[in-house]
């Protein structure tokens, strides 16, 4: 165990088979941490990427809920569940209207699929899912067998590679924005073949720029020392990479930290000496540090517009 006063990332390799808030308090408990999060729910039957924020950190977890996603997905053809996934009962089977042991006509349909599921599509959100309808979640009203009616919404499906094409089950990668249930995309695809379908299995890849090989497994967290473990907990800005960077003169810092708006004169990214500029109209969120940037030096996020830094989320323990 480590410091409670600890504040940081941890990139689980989530296993399949628990829910990512158990995945939580068990990094939360191995770490010895007072506060801990994730930055987005994987279903239990799903593995993958979950990035735990400790500490400080989880202020910043609503920056990657917003983030893009990666997924390698199985899909099982010929089947519908009741949830869209394998944890559901079968409610239906069927085959397609062609010859399925004809595996270049079934390559030539699922490429058709790809076409049609690629960009912007809409999807129904599945009932059961934590979305909530009256104060209560989608999944209580599905398990009293109730039916309640969902909005569509748009989601964009940046990439589609098929990495398996086959019957009964195919695998594919899906890069995808926020919002997109992998277990309504494969339903939908079912339905599009016209033989039905489910997701049989599920692993993210990617959480915006976070990259699922540099994760640990539970097993290998737990078999760590202290000092093992503070070496792969990375620190709080790691969570907002993406952002374009600006490191302040003491004054301006200390005003920062005090939650007031900040002048800024030079609009330049110091990581990457790239300027950083809005209009008028444009508004653009930053990643603050006191001088130069460095972790250590990480004060917080601000939204900046017409020269002006507004803070957004400020760290907790800064030094004045």
């Amino acid at each position: 165990m480590i410091s409670p006063a600890i504040h940081g990332v941890v990139l689980l390799d989530k296993p399949a088979g628990i829910t990512s808030q158990t995945a939580v308090t068990i990094v939360k408990r191995i770490f010895g941490a007072q506060k801990a999060g994730h930055t987005g729910t994987l279903d239990p039957m799903a593995s993958g990427l979950l990035p735990v924020c400790l500490g400080e950190a989880t202020k910043y977890s609503q920056d990657l809920l917003d983030a893009d996603k990666t997924y390698l997905a199985e899909i099982r053809w010929g089947q519908s569940t009741n949830t869209g996934d394998a944890e559901g009962e079968i409610v239906a089977q069927a085959h397609p209207d062609f010859d399925i042991e004809d595996a270049d006509l079934l390559r030539e349909r699922l490429c058709a699929l790809q076409s049609r599921f690629l960009g912007t599509i809409e999807q129904v959100p599945p009932m059961y899912s934590a979305l909530k309808k009256d104060g209560k979640p989608l999944y209580e009203y599905a398990r009293a067998g109730q039916e309640i009616e969902r909005v569509a919404r748009t989601v964009e499906i940046h990439s589609l590679d098929w990495l398996v094409m086959a019957w009964p089950k195919s695998s594919l990668r899906v890069a995808c924005s926020k919002g997109t249930y992998i277990r309504t995309l494969a339903e939908d695809m079912g339905h599009a073949l016209g033989c039905g379908a489910h997701l049989s299995a599920l692993r993210r890849e990617a959480v915006g720029h976070l990259q699922l090989d540099k994760a640990h497994t539970l097993e290998e967290l737990r078999a760590m020392d202290a000092d093992r473990l503070n070496r792969v907990l990375l620190p709080v800005d790691a969570l907002v990479q993406n952002l374009s960077s600006l490191g302040l003169g003491q004054s301006q810092a200390e005003r920062f930290c005090l939650g007031q708006r900040v002048p800024v004169v030079s609009n330049t990214d110091q990581s990457t000496g790239h300027a950083v500029r809005t209009s008028d109209e444009e508004e653009q969120v930053l990643r603050i540090y006191r001088g130069s940037i460095a972790s250590d030096n990480f004060l917080g996020t601000a939204n900046f517009r017409k020269g002006v830094l507004h803070p957004k989320r400020l760290m907790a323990q800064v030094a004045a």
